[in-house]
């Protein structure tokens, strides 16, 4: 019998992307802090377990040493929707099979790969699952294996899903192992989980086999919150939910008072966070129970932080596609729920909520609190060529009406086994492919563009942008959140700092800024001339002519005081 105490653990992330599940950097999932809870609960001291990342793994080969030696090797990953990443590259098949071939030890692999292995990015792929040569596959929960194999003394386990009370003991215990993680602390976002499983069954999707929803209590949720602060984590995002707003309730109507308790909660422990999201709202429960939803999204926007997103899966604006994948909301329902969480949460902080979606007074103002995104999902049995006018028509209503989205995204599905998409998926989104493209171009031109600068205006505040990478003279960056922006700065700055950027311009899904506030009189000319109403000549004008004792001495017309400010001022003598 092996002692846990005497056992060497190393935890590899190779990252998750679920339909509610997030965890690819500069996001950390419930998987392998959960794992890490787990073994502490079975008796493994927490200086004996190491977790890595497939990047760090990949940018330094010394690390492989702890997946060599490890008397176990845990690996967690896996993609069942797909997706393109900035932060971090999740771990390919061939990577995965590196990592049990490398490991001498008792090796064992989890996660949502338990649906299937595909290539990253690929969107319809292969997703059968190999034979990755792991000596122990879990079928169910990752950290319920990983608690029994060490408590078994690593001789075996039966595959079983983890109850609230041993969640909630193995978030708390493994928190520390954020630590760990190569962006810790300044660029790292805890995933938390509210529930899993679903009371509808979406053809497509693979969160149903988790079963209908099991809600963690809100003390929960917050005891596992107040731990990771004290590891240092300060962005936090309830993302691993269906429906955040039939937290604590049947599962599918609201209760606004359990969800009064969590935010409040979260807020308490955690007063000094920088990022509270969400991700998962179900337009059938805003529709269905309007008064309650309308009382719980008040509630999220009160304790959030701007740019939240409520992801709606509409999934397809088409009836009859609507009608053959079991899909729970219709068109007129989505934009009915899209409407209402514009009039109780578009609001801007420091403007007016009265004037949502306005800037209201302020001269700076943020991105609104919370606004709905939209998924569409093609591939779909019954989609057909009018599918795709169904989603424009949808798209273009939302946008003719005034209301914001926050986002669109656009995919094709997966079709994983055990759905019943399983033997039709890829075969529809092949035999559409041409199709598709030319719609997600023009979706991207005739909505995204005009709408991100209704949801963004020009002198719209970023706080806190992470700069991340060059490219073609820019800087590009994101704030940590629910699908941020990525924003591009000119100039190439110095990675890994954070900075305030006022958006000066938009693409699809990007923008472009300048550094905020600008000081007009040390500004490049490449930050001048990003500025809206700065051409070349005023911009060189600027320069020529400084010190500068005011804004309005420059450009009256322009509106710069929401981009710039005036230091350095020329001195009395």
């Amino acid at each position: 019998m092996t002692d846990p105490a005497e056992i060497d653990v190393t935890i590899v992330d190779g990252y998750v992307d679920e339909p509610a599940h997030f965890g690819v950097p500069p996001y950390i999932s419930t998987y392998p802090r959960y794992t890490a809870g787990a073994l502490v609960d079975a008796g493994v001291p927490r200086e004996r377990i190491t977790y890595h990342t497939i990047d760090a793994l990949r940018e330094e080969q010394t690390r492989w040493r702890d997946v060599e030696d490890a008397d176990l090797l845990i690996y967690v990953g896996g993609m069942t929707v797909p997706g393109k990443y900035v932060g971090g590259t999740p771990a390919e098949p061939d990577e995965v099979r590196r990592i049990a071939w490398t490991a001498e030890g008792v090796s064992m692999i989890g996660g949502p790969v338990r649906f299937g292995v595909g290539e990253a990015n690929e969107g319809a792929s292969e997703t059968a699952r190999d034979d990755l040569d792991f000596d122990f596959l879990a079928m169910a929960d990752v950290e319920a294996a990983a608690y029994d194999l060490v408590h078994d003394g690593l001789e075996g386990f039966e595959d079983r899903y983890r109850g609230v009370p041993e969640e909630t003991r193995w978030a708390k215990q493994g928190a520390f192992v954020v630590e760990q993680h190569p962006n810790h602390p300044e660029y790292i976002l805890a995933e938390l989980e509210t529930s899993r499983g679903c009371p509808y069954r979406c053809s497509f999707c693979t969160e149903p086999m988790y079963g209908d929803p099991d809600f963690r209590p809100p003390e929960s949720v917050v005891d596992e919150v107040a731990a990771l602060a004290d590891h240092g984590v300060s962005d936090f995002r309830l993302g691993r939910q269906a429906d955040i707003l039939a937290y604590g309730g049947d599962g599918e109507a609201p209760n606004p008072d359990a969800l009064r308790e969590l935010y409040s909660g979260i807020r308490e422990v955690a007063p000094d966070l920088d990022t509270l999201h969400l991700d998962n709202m179900n337009p059938i429960t805003v529709v269905k129970w309007p008064e309650k939803s309308r009382e719980g999204i008040r509630t999220i926007a009160e304790h959030n932080t701007p740019g939240d997103t409520a992801a709606f899966g509409l999934e397809s604006a088409d009836p009859l596609v609507q009608d053959e994948n079991n899909l729970n909301v219709s068109a007129e329902e989505c934009f009915r729920a899209v409407k209402i969480v514009n009039e109780e949460a578009g609001w801007r902080p420091g403007g007016d909520p009265e004037t949502a979606p306005n800037f209201g007074s302020d001269a700076s103002p943020r991105l609104p609190k919370l606004l709905p995104g939209i998924n569409l999902v093609h591939g779909l049995k019954g989609e057909r060529a009018e599918t795709f006018e169904h989603n424009k028509a949808f798209l273009q209503r939302v946008y003719d009406e005034g209301l914001l989205l926050r986002r669109v995204n656009i995919r094709q599905v997966m079709a994983f086994e055990g759905t019943d998409m399983a033997d039709t998926g890829a075969e529809i989104a092949h035999d559409h492919k041409q199709q598709f493209k030319q719609y997600k171009s023009e979706v991207r031109e005739t909505i995204d563009n005009p709408m991100l600068e209704r949801v963004a205006p020009p002198g719209t505040v970023l706080p806190d942008v992470h700069l991340e990478y060059h490219e073609d003279g820019y800087t590009f960056g994101r704030q940590l959140g629910t699908y941020p922006l990525l924003v591009g700065i000119p100039g190439e700055r110095d990675l890994g700092r954070t900075i305030d950027v006022a958006v000066t311009d938009h693409g699809y899904r990007s923008v472009s800024g300048v550094p905020y506030p600008l000081d007009l009189n040390a500004a490049s000319m490449d930050e001048l001339t990003e500025i809206p109403g700065i051409g070349k000549q005023t911009a060189g004008n600027i320069l020529v002519d400084r010190p500068h004792e005011s804004v309005g001495e420059v450009a009256p017309d322009a509106e710069l005081d929401r981009f710039v400010t005036v230091e350095n001022k020329p001195s009395a003598d």
